[in-house]
C-alpha cells in the first residue's frame, strides 16, 4: 500500500480482496469491486436444486449471499479440532444436505488447489451428484494444475484477474471476463458518479 502511495498513486481499483479490511492500509481512496455479478451469470446456468457450499466459516457470509441470489440452499465445511490429539490434522464434516444435489464451491483464490481439492472430495463422498469448483482469482502455484485434472470437480470457474498461461489451462477450466465490471466501475469514477450502485452494494463489506 505505502509503495502505491509513494509512487503517486492517488486511488485504487481492486477486485475481491481476501477481507475488506485491507481497504484501510491505502492512504487514499480505493474502490472494492467483486466478480460476483459475472460469477452469476454463469452459475444461473447451473438451474435448480442448486447447493453453494462455503469452504469454511470465514466465508459464509459471501456463500449466503451467492445462495440467496442463485436461490439456492446453504452448506458449509466445518473444520474442527481432533479432542485430546495434539497436533492433529482437523475433522471435517458438512453441514447442510448435499446429497443428489449439484454443488458450487465459493472461494476468493484458489492458489495450490490443496485444501479446495480435498473439501471437494468431502462433498462428493457425502453423495453429491456434481461439484464445480467457483473462485476469483485463478492463481494455480505449484501443483495445483496437477490437482485440479485429478479432482473431482467437474468444472473449475475462475475470472481472468491473474493471467492464465496457456500451459495451465485445462478441459475443465472455464475463465471469465470482468472487463465489463472494471470498465464500468473506471467510467464511474471518471464520471464521479457511485461505483458501489453498479454492484448495488454487494461490494462493501
Amino acid at each position: 500500500a505505502d509503495m502505491f502511495r509513494v509512487a503517486g498513486a492517488t486511488r485504487l481499483v481492486s477486485v475481491d480482496l481476501h477481507t475488506g479490511q485491507i481497504q484501510g492500509f491505502f492512504d487514499g481512496p480505493v474502490d472494492h469491486l467483486t466478480a460476483m455479478p459475472v460469477i452469476l451469470d454463469r452459475l444461473k446456468e447451473y438451474g435448480e436444486d442448486l447447493v453453494v457450499v462455503s469452504p469454511d466459516a470465514g466465508r459464509v457470509k459471501v456463500a449466503e449471499r451467492y445462495s440467496q441470489k442463485l436461490d439456492a440452499t446453504l452448506a458449509i465445511i466445518h473444520k474442527r479440532r481432533v479432542k485430546g490429539v495434539k497436533n492433529s490434522t482437523e475433522a471435517k464434516t458438512i453441514v447442510g444436505n448435499v446429497k443428489g444435489k449439484k454443488c458450487v464451491m465459493i472461494d476468493d483464490m484458489i492458489d495450490t488447489a490443496g485444501s479446495i481439492c480435498a473439501a471437494g472430495e468431502l462433498i462428493m463422498s457425502k453423495g453429491a451428484s456434481s461439484v464445480a469448483a467457483v473462485a476469483t482469482h485463478g492463481v494455480f502455484s505449484g501443483p495445483a494444475v496437477d490437482r485440479l485434472k485429478n479432482s473431482k470437480f467437474t468444472k473449475v470457474i475462475v475470472t481472468d484477474t491473474c493471467p492464465i498461461p496457456p500451459e495451465k489451462m485445462f478441459d475443465k477450466l472455464e475463465v471469465l471476463s470482468i472487463s465489463p465490471l472494471i470498465a464500468d466501475a473506471v467510467t464511474a469514477v471518471f464520471q464521479d458518479t457511485s461505483v458501489s450502485e453498479i454492484f448495488d452494494g454487494q461490494n462493501l463489506s
